[in-house]
């Protein structure tokens, strides 16, 4: 499953192509994907400008000039396809753990721009989806009326971190990937914070709140260094283990900055620590960790 800075990264990598642009058709090649798509689906779309091009968790958030958002969420193996710019290139924005299929087979939705490009949805698992919600309605919409707050935003400091995780006996990777305390966190950026800032994945989450509701230090280093992780994702491009190019032409290779993640039996990377990193699966999820230096 893409996570936060892989969706993030097609965001930013679909909004020039995107943003301003009228939908002037659409070719829904299939009744479904993961879910039906809404009744209309294209005619609703059809004439409509995207003003604007937006991302809440791990989704995708098209805002239409009638009110409407499009929902897009990715799935497994969901990607993009940009065509017809003004080199003829062919673009798929993100930097994915897993390459993404370019098989026509597997093209399920094609936007039609008025700017000349093509924007195609590619899916073969066919995990991802597509909805359209008001705008007025989203934050009810049961795919957003339970998520918790977002990891790059402001609200996310270890005030706030010891407030969702206080009295909380569940180990603490597993309330960090609770996506109605954070949303969009996953298992890769996950392990990696926890690396980085010391504390196991099987200590208790509540460990890091006060008896008193304040932060311990550990909670702010936490906080800032969940914030760092995904911020240097970003800038590396996502987590891509391939040579998978971005749509400026540069490789995501954020994979190589990984401490512990998919690095089992190798040492350690902190400085001055002797051990190994270690793999134990936590809630049926791979958590990689160094249990000499993460305490």
């Amino acid at each position: 499953m893409p996570e936060l800075p892989e969706v993030e990264t097609v965001r930013r990598g679909l909004e020039p192509s995107m943003r301003g642009t009228r939908i002037l058709r659409v070719e829904q090649r299939r009744p479904d994907l993961r879910f039906p798509f809404p009744e209309g689906f294209s005619e609703r779309l059809t004439g409509r400008e995207i003003v604007a091009l937006g991302r809440r968790a791990k989704y995708l958030l098209l805002d239409l000039d009638d009110g409407q958002v499009l929902v897009m969420h990715l799935g497994m193996s969901g990607s993009f396809r940009v065509e017809g710019g003004e080199a003829g290139e062919t673009e798929i924005p993100g930097a994915f753990h897993y390459d993404r299929s370019k098989m026509a087979a597997h093209d399920h939705v094609v936007f039609h721009l008025s700017n000349g490009r093509r924007v195609t949805y590619n899916d073969p698992r066919r995990f991802g989806f597509m909805d359209l919600v008001s705008r007025q309605a989203l934050p009810e919409h049961p795919f957003f009326s339970a998520l918790g707050i977002e990891p790059l935003g402001n609200e996310l400091d270890g005030t706030r971190l010891a407030t969702l995780l206080r009295d909380r006996r569940t180990p603490l990777k597993a309330a960090l990937l609770d996506q109605r305390l954070i949303a969009g966190l996953g298992n890769i950026y996950v392990c990696e914070a926890l690396h980085r800032a010391g504390l196991s994945p099987r200590r208790a989450a509540g460990t890091l709140t006060r008896k008193n509701g304040t932060p311990t230090e550990r909670a702010n280093l936490l906080a800032a260094t969940i914030r760092e992780v995904l911020e240097a994702a970003l800038l590396s491009g996502g987590s891509s283990l391939r040579d998978h190019r971005l749509t400026d032409g540069t490789l995501g290779y954020f994979q190589h900055q990984f401490r512990v993640y998919d690095r089992e039996g190798e040492a350690c990377a902190t400085q001055g620590c002797d051990g190994q990193v270690e793999r134990i699966v936590q809630s049926g999820r791979s958590t990689f960790f160094c249990s000499h230096c993460q305490r």
